[in-house]
This record gives structure tokens, C-alpha cells and sequence, in this order.
């Protein structure tokens, strides 16, 4: 593969790649969740709540490509195995089937730590990394986490 020259140093371009890695383990992590709630919920809100879990977890794996693209982008290697995605991910899954105010509780939980994670990261690539491209797309991303939890939250009132 030819050397990436887009004004980055390597040094830089394999920060970035790092970052974006772990970003892309916790949206896989989320992405299953959120598919498994999908296929496993139930209860008076079933249809409703099946239907947004599967709005949030088709927008999830948009997000995912964007991320694992931008990754390539940089020139570097995309983790692609769910051992790396645990490995890396600050995001737990679930061993159990949850009633659904847990599942969306722990839905708000992991939405909001992944914008917190995306905060910083954003502000890394901007002021650490001079990476205003990837502090884009991550600002876009946060803001899809933020409308989504948004949307779950309002499940919680």
C-alpha cells in the first residue's frame, strides 16, 4: 500500500488509526446489544420498542463502516474480529436477557459513555493529533449517539 501523505505525520496517522479502533469496538459492542435487545425484547411496548432498536442498530452499523473506512483512510490495518472488538472495547455485553426499562437503561448507559469516549477523542484528534477530518466524523457520530440516547431516555421519564 503507498504511503498516506494528507498532511499527518505517521506518528499521528497511527494515533488516530488506535483511536478510531477502539471507537469501533464499543459500536460493535453497542451494535449487538442493541440487535440483541431487538430480537429479545417483550412486553406491552414490543412492536414499538423492537421497531427503534432496529432504527438504532442499523445506524449503528452505518457508523461502523464510516469509522472502519476512516480507518483505512489513515493507511492502517481495520480490526475486524469480535476477539479484538472485547479486547478493545470499554463496553460490556450482556450475559442475560433484561426486562425492557433495563434494556433501555442500559442502552442511555452505553450511548452516553460512548459520547463521553467520542468528546474526548474528538478533542485529541483536533488539539493532540491535527486531525480535523477525524474530529468531524466523530462529531457527526457523537451526534447520533446523543439523539439516540435522547430517544431512549424519554423511555425513562
Amino acid at each position: 500500500m503507498a504511503k498516506v501523505n494528507i498532511g499527518i505525520d505517521a506518528k499521528n496517522l497511527k494515533a488516530v488509526a488506535k483511536l478510531l479502533s477502539d471507537v469501533l469496538a464499543n459500536q460493535h459492542v453497542l451494535y449487538i446489544k442493541t440487535r440483541n435487545y431487538h430480537w429479545n425484547v417483550s412486553g406491552p411496548s414490543f412492536m414499538e420498542l423492537h421497531t427503534l432498536f432496529e432504527a438504532q442498530y442499523e445506524e449503528l452499523a452505518r457508523g461502523i463502516d464510516e469509522v472502519a473506512e476512516r480507518i483505512s483512510k489513515l493507511g492502517e490495518p481495520v480490526p475486524g474480529t469480535m476477539a479484538a472488538f472485547i479486547k478493545s472495547a470499554s463496553l460490556k455485553e450482556d450475559s442475560t436477557v433484561p426486562n425492557q426499562l433495563t434494556m433501555i437503561s442500559n442502552l442511555v448507559k452505553d450511548h452516553e459513555a460512548c459520547i463521553k469516549s467520542l468528546r474526548n477523542g474528538i478533542d485529541d484528534c483536533e488539539e493532540k493529533y491535527e486531525d480535523s477530518g477525524t474530529a468531524d466524523m466523530l462529531t457527526g457520530l457523537m451526534r447520533k449517539h446523543e439523539t439516540n440516547a435522547w430517544k431512549l431516555r424519554r423511555y425513562l421519564k
